[in-house]
């Protein structure tokens, strides 16, 4: 009962923390219980006991009467942090009702409705989503501009998949002669334009609302990414999606997919790769594929010289580069 029960109240005491700004009202320094209440909005006795509980699963300091941040909050739940994931934070709290389906889903092998419809009807959850996505890009974003090299021919770039637009602005901003093109659906693109604009690429960068799936993008692309994507789709759209991308790109261009692999050592080892693949079963009813997966498709679709590269730690997963 300990197994289900402690974990349930730390999901849902980091949910509530981040949903009212706990984390980040004590970003400057430790607060009275009272004086956290006032800025959270909430009730004094009730944030003590949340407060209390999140000091002892390490989330927050206690002394003199004054509650405070760990460095493990300050860093991934604050703006102050190198990462802020506390949009992680939200979105789980936005989904956590899916959480009570999995009987169904495991009994069925599908669920009833896909992630992607459920957005289409609650538009926020595509913002929400959009916004958690933005911080991982944030974190993954520096493993990409080191190993995916970017020839002084290149010009086009296709982020597929995109929604934040983080990843087109960072490679636009390091190399000043691409120009990029994102296509996701329209629900995950509602701040992105706002986002190039603030970064002045307006000019470079261009939104295309649509399924990437069967949308028709713009062919002569000389570097294509599909980050965190293949593993929502079937085993059959990917194959699909893989030929499209191959004609798409120019000769000697390039195709960089991020992915979590599901090679058996680490699916049967890792509780994140394992807890990974049933979330995927359980939102898009897809799964996690293994690397030799990946290239065998790259193989039929026509690409070369796929590399890999596992990235650090295990959690950020792996890059297969691929040269058309």
């Amino acid at each position: 009962m300990l197994d289900i029960y402690l974990p349930m109240m730390k999901a849902a005491a980091l949910m509530t923390a981040g949903k009212l700004g706990l984390f980040e009202a004590l970003v400057a320094g430790g607060r009275t219980a009272p004086a956290l209440a006032a800025q959270m909005h909430a009730s004094p006795a009730a944030t003590e006991q949340l407060a209390r509980f999140l000091v002892t699963q390490g989330y927050l300091h206690y002394h003199a009467g004054l509650y405070a941040n760990t460095e493990q909050a300050q860093r991934w739940f604050t703006s102050a942090g190198t990462i802020d994931y506390s949009a992680g934070l939200h979105w789980t709290h936005a989904i956590w009702d899916l959480m009570g389906q999995l009987s169904d889903v495991v009994e069925r092998g599908e669920p009833s409705q896909i992630l992607w419809d459920r957005m289409v009807e609650q538009p926020q959850l595509g913002h929400t989503f959009s916004r958690y996505m933005r911080a991982f890009a944030h974190d993954l974003g520096p493993d990409l501009l080191t190993h995916v090299p970017v020839s002084d021919r290149y010009r086009k770039v296709l982020d597929l998949g995109g929604s934040h637009g983080l990843h087109a602005i960072r490679f636009c901003q390091r190399y000043p002669q691409l120009h990029a093109s994102i296509v996701d659906f329209p629900q995950a693109l509602g701040d992105t334009a706002a986002r190039i604009a603030q970064e002045h690429l307006t000019h470079r960068i261009q939104l295309v609302p649509g399924n990437l799936l069967d949308h028709a993008w713009e062919s002569g692309q000389d570097l294509v990414f599909l980050l965190s994507v293949a593993h929502n789709q079937s085993e059959a759209d990917n194959q699909a999606l893989l030929r499209r991308i191959r004609q798409t790109l120019n000769p000697g261009g390039m195709l960089v997919i991020h992915d979590y692999l599901a090679d058996v050592s680490t699916v049967s080892s890792n509780a994140f790769y394992a807890a990974f693949a049933l979330t995927l079963l359980l939102e898009t009813g897809t799964g996690l594929y293994r690397h030799d997966q990946y290239t065998i498709w790259l193989q039929q679709a026509g690409f070369s010289q796929v590399s890999r590269v596992d990235l650090t730690p295990i959690e950020k997963g792996s890059l297969l580069l691929a040269r058309a």
